[in-house]
């Protein structure tokens, strides 16, 4: 089985995340979901390292850490999102780093820079990319560096707002230290593997939750083999890409990201890249500008066509969470009654959500949950759920056909749908 692992999340201290986001409940989210492996997030901050010291002890010096408070399969590694700010340019980054005292060399480092008891999310003034990593690599020369969801508008160090056209650009003679970038939720791999610059970087995929449910973590996650069971031998999988032992990643679609194509919330207004650029990026019913979208950010800097596949590629697995699906089964929404019901006898009958979008047979699922479910887990599987796609911060919404949906707009109770229009319904889709 491999062992998976979401390294970008936050803790109940980092500003619009759930006060629920404690050690215990994340990992309690991350057995229900089926990770192995957590980052802490927010270690930059005095109260959640504080906790993380307490709380957390190191498996044989291996820079994988268990909880203590409460019994549980989770692990943790030590990680933190940094934005840095040099004028106009603003970056976010995702730092690992293997032990508590390399925590501590990095906190004494940064709080020089910016208020660390702020957010959990600290936010160093005058600093560059280059000095980032610099100032970073000089206090712990362990330290993983990886730019946080590249390609978003904002803090995104490849997103339309970044002033970088490249990771080269962002960080100068200090790019060789970068191990891999972040992929983010409104871009894949695939439409990465058409920039030659990043060829050299990784990818990897997290969720960054702003909450400990299992429908937010493990989102986007990355597959490890399971020897891969220490700080160091995950990185180095990370740096050598072998697909051996980084065996894949998972991603959602990229359209259910909240920027994958140019929009304005507000008018609630979207459009395609070619559309944006015909607008020249102005929303036509405001005349304010739109927030360029992932999708005409990657036309921008790419340089192979669409469906190239970069060599030796590490594959990737394209599934929305579980909750989503139920939720739009039902039409209603993921915190419902009808949806935890439904989700908790997956799990009870599963083990973890994995396990549920990946393995299990549709005869299975459709025995636990009836056959609208199981049909369109089995669509999320090969990828095939429709999405009205997410812009300027509005997720994508799924869109199913309407004979695997229950609710007011049924005309028949889900007894008395037939499998052969079932299958019609499908092969319409």
């Amino acid at each position: 089985m491999p062992l998976y692992a979401d390294f970008h999340i936050h803790s109940k201290y980092a500003r619009a995340v759930s006060v629920n986001s404690t050690l215990e409940n994340l990992a309690k989210g991350a057995e229900t979901k089926g990770l192995n492996i957590l980052g802490t997030g927010d270690f930059t901050h005095p109260l959640w390292f504080k906790e993380i010291k307490e709380k957390l002890s190191e498996i044989d010096n291996s820079g994988i850490y268990e909880l203590t408070s409460v019994k549980t399969s989770t692990k943790f590694m030590l990680t933190t999102e940094v934005a840095t700010f040099d004028s106009f340019k603003r970056v976010h980054h995702v730092v690992h780093v293997p032990n508590m005292e390399n925590v501590q060399q990095l906190n004494d480092v940064y709080s020089k820079r910016g208020n660390l008891a702020a957010d959990g999310r600290p936010m160093l003034g005058k600093t560059s990319c280059v000095e980032f990593v610099e100032m970073t690599k000089q206090a712990c020369k362990e330290a993983e560096i990886v730019p946080a969801h590249a390609w978003t508008p904002w803090f995104g160090i490849l997103g339309d707002k970044s002033g970088y056209n490249s990771i080269q650009e962002a960080y100068g003679d200090k790019a060789s230290k970068v191990v891999a970038a972040e992929s983010g939720m409104s871009a894949d791999p695939g439409m990465m593997w058409r920039v030659s610059s990043l060829d050299s970087f990784a990818i990897m995929s997290n969720s960054d939750p702003h909450s400990p449910y299992p429908w937010r973590l493990g989102r986007e996650c990355n597959a490890f083999s399971d020897d891969c069971d220490s700080f160091a031998k995950i990185f180095d999988a990370v740096r050598k890409q072998d697909a051996n032992k980084f065996l894949f990643t998972v991603e959602t679609s990229p359209s259910y990201g909240k920027y994958h194509v140019s929009g304005h919330r507000a008018c609630g207004f979207s459009c395609s890249f070619e559309e944006a650029k015909r607008l020249k990026e102005i929303c036509p019913k405001c005349s304010k500008p739109l927030t360029i979208g992932v999708e005409k950010r990657i036309e921008e800097l790419a340089d192979r066509p669409e469906g190239f596949k970069r060599k030796n590629a590490i594959p990737f697995r394209t599934v929305l969470p579980l909750a989503e699906l139920i939720a739009a089964v039902h039409r209603t929404n993921l915190y419902s009654k009808k949806v935890q019901e439904a989700y908790g006898k997956l799990i009870a009958k599963f083990g973890n959500e994995f396990r549920i979008v990946f393995d299990a047979s549709e005869a299975e699922l459709k025995e636990v949950s009836g056959l609208e479910i199981a049909r369109v887990v089995m669509l999320n599987r090969d990828n095939l759920v429709k999405i009205t796609p997410g812009f300027d911060g509005e997720y994508g919404v799924l869109q199913l056909p309407e004979q695997l949906m229950l609710g007011k707009k049924r005309e028949k109770k889900e007894a008395e749908i037939s499998e052969s229009k079932a299958q019609k319904s499908l092969a319409e889709y």
